[in-house]
């Protein structure tokens, strides 16, 4: 798919060192356009809603706070542990400003996590974009189902 003028300037503050150390599309040679299209036809075909996902997402990470940094139950399934860090990141499509944390959320059954943060969630709510395979903070559609319809 081809990109448009704001995904390759987006595309370009997402590369490794430009706004983080290793950048939101990991090891993914993808372009941003073929990205964004395969995680939305994996979102179609799982019926997810990205802005449900991302309502759910947005309110373990407030539950996990209440943890003050420590893992706590949420909802009596999820194991959640929010961690906060000093600053603030802006999103690469430059429309917002996010506070720095990392939300890990343990799988119930299968110790798998899920590791994102707020602006992961505006990612996946504004943009459809689950980050890079390879990403640190990926919010890949199958793990995405397992955690939430598993």
């Amino acid at each position: 798919m081809k990109m448009t003028f704001d995904q390759k300037a987006a595309a370009e503050r997402m590369k490794p060192g430009v706004l983080t150390s290793q950048g939101f599309l990991g090891a993914d040679a993808r372009s941003l356009a073929d990205i964004v299209e395969a995680d939305e036809e994996a979102f179609r075909a799982a019926d997810l809603d990205f802005g449900e996902v991302a309502d759910a997402l947005d309110h373990l990470a407030r539950e996990g706070e209440k943890g003050l940094g420590e893992p706590t139950t949420v909802d009596g399934k999820w194991l959640v542990k929010s961690d906060e860090a000093r600053g603030k990141i802006p999103c690469p499509f430059q429309d917002g400003i996010f506070h720095k944390n990392a939300v890990t959320v343990e799988l119930p059954g299968t110790g798998e996590r899920l590791v994102y943060s707020d602006l992961s969630v505006h990612l996946l709510r504004a943009h459809h974009f689950c980050q890079g395979e390879g990403s640190p903070f990926r919010l890949a559609p199958d793990a995405l189902v397992r955690a939430l319809k598993g």
